[in-house]
């Protein structure tokens, strides 16, 4: 792989990872509220997306409109990748250092949350207290295992749309 297409993904990670650092802080700052939103999680999903394919794209206009399938792939990989572990270390650097009772809050907040939601499911009230009961008994979601997990996960979610991006970016040079 060509330095310039690594160092496009790095770049574009880079900018990722301060756009999602700063809405967390934002988040965290304003309403703590906004982690629990469905569509806060759904937008920055978008834009982890969004990132990851402009730096596929650069990468192919920086290989001269050519790019093939590992290349472009390992452009979004990168980005997506440097952006995710930034956002989690923001995020851990927050919920563990700076403010550890605001886990705590957003714990609470995400359990009213979920038990709204089963009660306009129809849940069962015996099904909303085991849940209850069961999310009450989980660790810090902000543990060092716990982001380590989400970071594998993101990735692993992530690299599939990644993959199909380096289906759609990939453009082999006739004369190679």
């Amino acid at each position: 792989m060509e330095t310039s297409i690594k160092s496009n993904g790095i770049n574009y990670g880079l900018y990722l990872g301060g756009a999602l650092s700063l809405l967390t802080v934002f988040a965290y700052a304003v309403n703590i509220g906004l982690f629990t939103q469905w569509w806060y999680g759904v937008g920055l999903m978008i834009l982890v997306i969004i990132f990851g394919i402009i730096s596929a794209m650069t990468s192919k206009k920086l290989s001269g409109g050519f790019i093939n399938f590992k290349d472009a792939f390992s452009s979004y990989f990168f980005t997506v990748a440097i952006g995710i572990i930034i956002s989690s270390l923001v995020s851990y650097i927050i919920f563990n250092v700076i403010d550890p009772e605001a886990a705590n809050i957003l714990k609470d907040k995400l359990l009213d949350t979920q038990v709204e939601m089963m009660r306009s499911f129809g849940a069962p009230q015996e099904t909303i207290a085991e849940v209850v009961e069961e999310m009450e008994k989980q660790e810090n979601m902000f543990s060092l295992t716990k982001v380590l997990q989400s970071i594998a996960f993101q990735l692993l979610g992530f690299s599939v749309v990644g993959l199909i991006v380096a289906l759609v970016v990939k453009k082999e040079d006739p004369q190679a």
